[in-house]
């Protein structure tokens, strides 16, 4: 997507290598090897580490001597920790500058997986989630905006490929995840899920330190003095006054964190249901309404997203497809253990296929054009591979299990790229990086629910009405996402950048 305000390259270009057919000259460059490695290296952390765990359940809860109710708040945790800090991450890099926000993210996922790999209660292991969540957090959306500043500064498209590579380190990384813990737990123990986050954080904060650009100081985050100025004259149209520089909106941050805190504890445990945590929820969604519409510059943008009918559209498939996939993920790897007998180890390799299927989706994903097809291919699949699931039983075999992974991998693919692609067309063009941020929240909000349907279908062991069950939800929600984007008119004349 060419931005009509992008300054012409001008010497950005000189000496610039050709492009691939149908890009400007100088795109490989401006988006090569260098740009591209500590995001993506970045971009894997939360991923890898929402699903990671999923095979490791069994053992920590062995330990711990806890069920899996009790395990579901090591996944609850870090979603919940992510869901807050993705949009308040994307606003910081909007405002400070995403290279900054990127390092500090990777140097707390260092300091998590650290607290982690030694903690000694079940407590402690919980709070390394909730900062391992936080630490996560930062690098999607600092990816996002760090592309966009980088578009309109060379004044170059972002080329669909690349956000597609974005795409695929989640992807890949969320689909490998569950094999990586299986053999980490099996060869060194469950403890090593945590530790393998030092080398990996190390890793990303060298890249960044070295490749990524440094901040600029004026209009870090919109891209530029051309950004700044379209995100005033949209200001000064809906009548609202310019923000002060900087202002970050802890009020909002933290009415959306309590509120969201409140509902996560009701989500799980549906098996108990709180009846209580309603009323605080709905109170404290009310104040940080009315106070998100009374600010200049809210962290919320209520205003921006009633005008912006296609992206809130995008959100709420993101966050019922990602409830679907993260339902069968982690009751799929429990119900392999607990009902079929695998070992955490086996239970992962089971689900290889499920990853390999995500991978060439998302790379399929990544070289169409167009947004509405991938995305009603994933809701379809998604209501068929639920359906298969309601056809397992404990005495299955392999070949079974195996399609029945395969089949599931279809959606992940399409729906993250075709989603993270509608983001980048439809955000506003000064909030890039909340706006990713938000997606990534309507993604850990459907995680969360997943968590809490997970322990009321299941309750203390996996079995196969539990499963069952999973399953019919899945096929109800995946025909009900079919049907809202081939309604969804803003998709047909949509093109991805």
């Amino acid at each position: 997507m060419t931005d009509p305000s992008a300054a012409p390259a001008g010497p950005a270009r000189t000496g610039a290598v050709p492009g691939r057919p149908g890009e400007p000259a100088g795109t490989d460059r401006a988006f090569g090897a260098r740009l591209m490695t500590p995001l993506l290296l970045g971009s894997l952390l939360n991923p890898v580490n929402s699903t990671m765990i999923a095979t490791s359940l069994v053992a920590i809860g062995r330990d711990f001597h806890v069920g899996a109710a009790d395990t579901a708040w090591l996944i609850s945790a870090l979603y919940l920790a992510s869901a807050v800090g993705q949009p308040f991450m994307g606003r910081l890099a909007d405002r400070v500058g995403p290279r900054r926000v990127f390092v500090a993210g990777a140097l707390a996922v260092c300091a998590a997986g650290l607290i982690g790999a030694l903690a000694p209660t079940f407590t402690l292991l919980i709070v390394s989630r909730v900062v391992l969540g936080i630490g996560t957090a930062a690098a999607y959306p600092a990816a996002m905006a760090v592309l966009r500043a980088e578009s309109r500064r060379l004044g170059l498209p972002t080329p669909r490929r690349v956000l597609g590579r974005l795409s695929l380190a989640a992807l890949a990384s969320a689909a490998l995840g569950p094999s990586l813990g299986g053999l980490l737990t099996a060869t060194a123990g469950w403890r090593a899920v945590f530790a393998v986050n030092l080398p990996l954080s190390l890793l990303a904060l060298a890249g960044a330190l070295a490749w990524l650009p440094a901040d600029r100081k004026a209009a870090a985050a919109t891209g530029g003095p051309s950004d700044a100025g379209t995100g005033r004259r949209t200001r000064r149209a809906a009548g609202r006054p310019a923000p002060a520089p900087g202002s970050l909106d802890p009020l909002g941050i933290g009415l959306f964190a309590a509120a969201l805190t409140c509902a996560m504890f009701f989500l799980l445990r549906l098996h108990e249901p709180q009846w209580v945590l309603l009323a605080p929820t709905a109170a404290l969604t009310a104040v940080l309404v009315w106070w998100q519409l009374r600010r200049p510059e809210p962290f919320l943008d209520l205003r921006m997203l009633a005008g912006n009918r296609a992206l809130v559209l995008t959100y709420l498939r993101q966050g019922l497809t990602y409830l679907v996939i993260y339902c069968v993920l982690y009751g799929f790897s429990q119900w392999l253990e607990e009902a079929h007998g695998y070992s955490s180890f086996h239970a992962g390799l089971i689900m290889l296929p499920m990853s390999g299927a995500a991978a060439f989706c998302s790379l399929a994903g990544a070289r169409t054009k167009g947004i509405r097809a991938p995305l009603t291919v994933a809701a379809a699949c998604l209501a068929a591979g639920s359906g298969v699931f309601l056809l397992l039983q404990g005495t299955s075999p392999l070949f079974a299990l195996l399609c029945a992974a395969a089949l599931f991998g279809v959606p992940q693919g399409l729906a993250s790229t075709g989603n993270q692609a509608a983001v980048f067309v439809q955000a506003p063009p000064d909030g890039v990086g909340a706006a990713a941020g938000l997606q990534r929240t309507a993604q850990y909000l459907g995680a969360i629910t997943a968590s809490g349907l997970i322990g009321l279908l299941y309750g203390q062991r996996a079995a196969d009405p539990g499963l069952h069950r999973i399953a019919l939800i899945g096929v109800v929600l995946g025909l009900l996402l079919l049907a809202l984007t081939l309604a969804d008119r803003t998709l047909r004349a949509r093109r991805a950048p």
